[in-house]
Parts: C-alpha cells; structure tokens; sequence
C-alpha cells in the first residue's frame, strides 16, 4: 500500500487526481490521508468525488467510503473496463481536472471507451477544454489508435451543465502489453527545441445572450491587434451557444514545427486563455491571452506550464522524455513528480527549466 501525505508540496487536489490515474494502470493500492490540507476548504470535491466514483466503474476499484469534504482515501484499483459511461460532475466542477485522473487509465482499456461528462468546461485555476482538445491530446496520440473531444455544450460558472463525449480506442491493453514494453514500443517526448512558429489558432466563445453585444468578436479582434507582429496566419473563430450560465472566454494556441507545415509526428504547441467576467470588458480579455501567449512565444523554447504538469504521468510511462518549460515549473509539477515516482520505476531530473524522466530499476 503506498501511502501518500495530502498536504505534501502544493497540498491540492492534482496530487489525488494523479495517484486516482497512476494507480488504476499499475494495480498498485493507496491511501491518501490530508487531502487538499492546504485549501481554504479542505477534502474533497465534487469533482474529485465524481473522478473516484467514475473509476469506481470503469476500473473496478475499491474504496472507503468518501463524501464531500473528506480528508482521507484509501484506493485498491481494478480491472480496466472498456464500454460506455455517463458522469455528472454537479455545477461548474471543472471537466478537465476530472479527465487529469480518468483519461489516463481509459488510454489502456481492452477496447473502446466513450465517456460523456456533464460539467464545467472553463474556469478560475484549469485547463479550458479547448486547450485540452489543441494542446494536450496531441502529445497524448502515440497512446491511442484514436483519441478525440467533443464539446457539445458550453458550461460556465456557477451553473457549469456544459457536456463533452471523449472517445478512447486504446492501442495498448495492459491485460496483453506490460507497461516496460509499452515503454519500449513509444517514442520519448523531446519537447525543448520548438522549431518556427507556422500558425496562431483560438476560439473566442461566449453565450448567446451576448452575442448582440458582438463580445466573441471583440475578443479576436484584440487578439489579432497584439499578435499581428508574428506574420503567420492568426485564425480566431468567434463561436456563441446557449448556457446555463452566461461567460465568455478564449483560448489560444501557437504551432511550431521545423519546416513551414503542420508536423503530425511530432507536434508542438503552446496555449493561453483568458475568462470573461461582469465588468471585464472583452478586450481586456482578448489582450490577457493575447499577453500570455506573447510570453511564451517570445520565451524561444519549452512548453507552456500547463502542458508540463499534464506530461509528468506520461513521462513517467516513457522514461528518456525530455520537456523543457517556457515558464517557472510550478508546484504542481513538482507535486505531479513525486507522485509518480512512488508509482513507477522511474526519477525526474530538473535542471533550471528543463524536466526528464529516468529509468530506474524496479
């Protein structure tokens, strides 16, 4: 049983998320006591409850009885089970933290996986879905004969109600490969030298009721006026849909590859959001990703810090990775670290902004 401390380096809730998903591939049983000991509101929540519960079903797993609000967890995974499964995280709960723990387990499933989840698709302190959908699920391919997601409804804070369906069609079945001969068969990541900058894409999304107000395109606009100075195609797409709950935001993403084409082999992007609020007039939100994503193109090299806490799992299975970060590596990533290592065979190196995995012997 690897016992994990909850308050251990940001004391939040990536570390339970990365041992929910570390845990369900490797069969290795945990508990976890100080869960998120240093929020304002410890414990859980109620997408960590809806993470716990979803691998409850698709790998079998057992637990002690949880609620919300609860400190400590104790873990004892299963057989991964392919199929279809429905989850509803309540509210605004984010979707993209509850797919840190559930996605990873699903990439090695006998067969298909369909999940459609009921949530939150951007918010305050996570990943919007569009940034998983253009950023991070290009790396996650090399796992998977087909990987996709699709949003089909908007759900901003506080009512969330937004759905997404993710469609897993595994290329490895732990019950027939071993994760070594996985690490064998998958090429490394080696995300430092980014190549030229080819493109600039994003989608500036807002409900309906603020269409008349032209707030999407407002947002693009004010993207375009900052990063016209790059001369490579900027492409925003100004996208309204009825919500729960009225928002706006906008995601942005830059591709690099050696040449002047897309490389599907070996892609490279970065990205940066900003969120829409009451008072917050749409170029402002348009200048801040505009802003953010200046920095990290202007930084030369690295990825961008969200995509180095979502690799660290990844990394792990594929030990000889290398990434370096165009940012200050958080805490998150640091946490995300040592979580793995208690799971796998393996020890990160940090240098300065530079992160690689190590094999180790078992």
């Amino acid at each position: 049983m690897i016992e994990l401390d909850g308050s251990h380096g940001e004391g939040g809730g990536a570390l339970v998320r990365v041992a929910l998903a570390l845990s369900c591939i490797t069969g290795k049983p945990f508990i976890v006591e100080k869960i998120r000991a240093n929020r304002q509101e410890p414990g859980l929540k109620a997408q960590h409850l809806c993470a716990i519960n979803a691998l409850k079903e698709i790998c079998s797993a057992q637990t002690t009885e949880v609620a919300f609000g609860s400190e400590t967890l104790e873990f004892n995974p299963g057989k991964i089970k392919s199929g279809k499964y429905q989850f509803d995280i309540s509210t605004a709960g984010s979707i993209a933290l509850f797919l840190q723990a559930v996605l990873l387990p699903c990439l090695f499933a006998s067969r298909k996986i369909i999940l459609t989840i009921k949530g939150g698709t951007c918010g305050e302190w996570q990943a919007p879905v569009e940034y998983l959908q253009n950023i991070l699920l290009p790396q996650l391919q090399r796992f998977a004969e087909k990987l996709e997601i699709k949003l089909l409804k908007r759900g901003y804070y506080p009512k969330g109600e937004g759905v997404v369906i993710v469609e897993v069609t595994p290329k490895f079945n732990l019950e027939k490969v071993s994760l070594e001969e996985i690490a064998k068969r998958v090429k490394p990541y080696q995300l430092t030298q980014r190549g030229n900058l080819i493109s600039i894409r994003g989608i500036s999304h807002a409900s309906f009721s603020l269409e008349p107000a032209k707030v999407a395109e407002r947002q693009a606009e004010a993207v375009k006026s900052f990063l016209k100075k790059y001369a490579v195609p900027i492409i925003i797409q100004p996208v309204y849909q009825e919500t729960a709950s009225d928002g706006s935001g906008i995601t942005l993403w830059a591709e690099f590859a050696e040449g002047k084409e897309s490389d599907d082999v070996h892609p490279f992007f970065v990205g940066a959001d900003a969120l829409g609020k009451r008072g917050k007039r749409a170029e402002e939100v348009g200048k801040e990703a505009a802003e953010e994503l200046i920095h990290l193109i202007d930084a030369g090299r690295g990825v961008d810090r969200h995509l180095a806490d979502q690799l660290i799992p990844f990394m792990a299975l594929l030990p000889g990775s290398e990434i370096e970060s165009a940012e200050e590596i958080t805490s998150h990533t640091f946490t995300n670290i040592k979580i793995a290592e208690k799971f796998l065979p393996v020890k990160f190196r940090v240098e300065g902004k530079k992160i690689t995995s190590v094999s180790q012997p078992p």
